[in-house]
């Protein structure tokens, strides 16, 4: 199992621990702003769940996320494998924080470790992003890894009901499009 370092944070397996404070996370309408609902405790439990055996089954994949100085669980960062049931193919890469874990730069921070595992450690020709087109924020966060948009790539999310959610946004970056960060130290 890998835990990924940076500077700031610890992308980490997930801990029962984590529970009280996912489940808030996905509780909060404003971070759940561009997903059809809140999630209850047991969604969260559940989610918490899978993510943790996809961890334990790959080595990888959608990893809690900590501050390192403090040990405060922030949110998830990772990567995963796209779901069968999208047009299109491969691993994507995302983040979602708690509130006060907004504006500091961790999503960033993280998402660049997470893509820098994908591309050095697994060897990943390209890594995609995938959000509601009207979801700004993550776009932006998006654009600094130097990820890049084709506006034919959007679709409609078969996941998501229909609504102003469903139109969603596509983001790609190649392995040899990259920008040089320095990569974030793993440990097994």
């Amino acid at each position: 199992m890998t835990e990924l370092h940076t500077e700031r944070l610890l992308l980490r397996q997930w801990r029962d621990s984590d529970l009280d404070e996912w489940a808030a996370l996905n509780a909060d309408p404003e971070v759940r702003e561009f997903f059809p609902t809140v999630l209850t405790r047991e969604q969260s439990a559940d989610s918490m769940a899978r993510f943790r055996a996809g961890i334990e089954e790959r080595g990888w994949g959608w990893w809690a996320l900590e501050v390192r100085d403090t040990g405060e669980f922030i949110g998830v960062v990772g990567l995963d494998p796209v779901e069968d049931d999208l047009p299109f193919t491969g691993v994507e890469t995302g983040w979602r924080l708690a509130r006060s874990a907004w504006g500091h730069g961790y999503a960033t921070e993280a998402a660049l470790a997470a893509l820098a595992y994908g591309f050095d450690t697994l060897e990943l020709p390209e890594i995609l992003a995938i959000t509601a087109t009207t979801n700004l924020r993550s776009q932006a966060v998006m654009r600094r890894l130097g990820m890049t948009h084709d506006p034919a790539e959007n679709f409609d999310d078969p996941d998501v009901p229909p609504g102003p959610l469903r139109r969603s946004v596509l983001y790609r970056i190649k392995a040899q499009n990259r920008s040089n960060h320095p990569p974030a130290r793993s440990t097994a």
